[in-house]
């Protein structure tokens, strides 16, 4: 089914849709049909198997080159949710993981608050074959899982890519606009956060905590999971940076990082009640 109206204005923005090491051009073509279609228009790729660009992408978009044309080109994960204050991970396969799990519906109406209240939002979407690493979705708020058949989840990419996209539409569409409340401070970029996470692992790695060895991959894990769960504030990730740098025996330090850490802390201990 095909159709277009030239004198429609295009809607655009929405949470940035990342698809991760994808293998043919067509996919990202076809995943960017279906995000012009539902209105979202910022396209981040992780290392494409076949280059880019991507005249392959192009034809298959349908014609979405606003889509195409603007596409961000990224060698690694990390790097790809610059920007981002909440992120959802889509996968099909259970984790053994301590991550929120929601449905399309939830996560996309939680994206439009964050939205509202002028913050970056991201869906993961992982490889052809074998999806999302634990590693990248650790990177992440949320799961977003997908009510399927459980005799066959066989999604690919672009399917999972419209699905969302419909709900972030669809939330949007409401016959009584949705309501949301002020936020009361934004989320920490995930480069922030990802900071953080390196920061801690480094002082941890040093103070010999990943034992044995072999389960340091599984602790990491763990533990980005376990700190993605709070929703820290660019404050809080200031002061817990400051809070491992202190616990390194970094007392001669007095970087502009310290400082500002340290301001914090002190702010932070005067808001307490007496």
């Amino acid at each position: 089914m095909a159709g277009t109206n030239s004198k429609a204005k295009m809607i655009t923005g929405g949470p940035a849709i990342i698809l991760v090491e994808p293998q043919l051009g067509e996919n990202i073509g076809t995943a960017a049909r279906a995000m012009a279609n539902f209105g979202l228009s910022e396209l981040r790729v992780v290392n494409p198997r076949d280059g880019w660009p991507s005249e392959k992408a192009k034809n298959a978009s349908a014609k979405a080159d606003h889509v195409i044309d603007n596409a961000q080109i990224f060698d690694t994960v990390e790097e790809a949710l610059s920007g981002l204050n909440l992120v959802y991970a889509t996968t099909a396969r259970p984790r053994d993981m301590f991550v929120s799990v929601s449905g399309p519906e939830a996560a996309m109406k939680n994206a439009r608050e964050h939205v509202a209240s002028g913050q970056n939002c991201g869906i993961l979407f992982g490889r052809e074959r074998t999806g999302l690493t634990n590693e990248e979705v650790a990177l992440a708020d949320e799961i977003v899982t997908f009510p399927v058949n459980p005799a066959f989840a066989s999604l690919n990419i672009a399917q999972a890519v419209l699905l969302m996209s419909y709900e972030w539409m669809r939330t949007g569409n409401e016959a009584e606009p949705l309501q949301f409340e002020a936020l009361t401070a934004p989320q920490a970029r995930k480069e922030d956060l990802i900071g953080f996470f390196q920061h801690l692992e480094g002082a941890l790695e040093a103070a010999n905590f990943f034992r044995p060895p072999e389960k340091k991959a599984h602790m990491v894990s763990t533990l980005r999971a376990l700190f993605q769960k709070a929703r820290y504030s660019e404050r809080d990730v200031t002061i817990l940076r400051g809070v491992v740098g202190a616990l390194e025996g970094r007392r001669t330090r007095n970087t502009p990082r310290r400082q500002a850490a340290e301001a914090q802390i002190a702010d932070a201990k005067t808001d307490e009640p007496e």
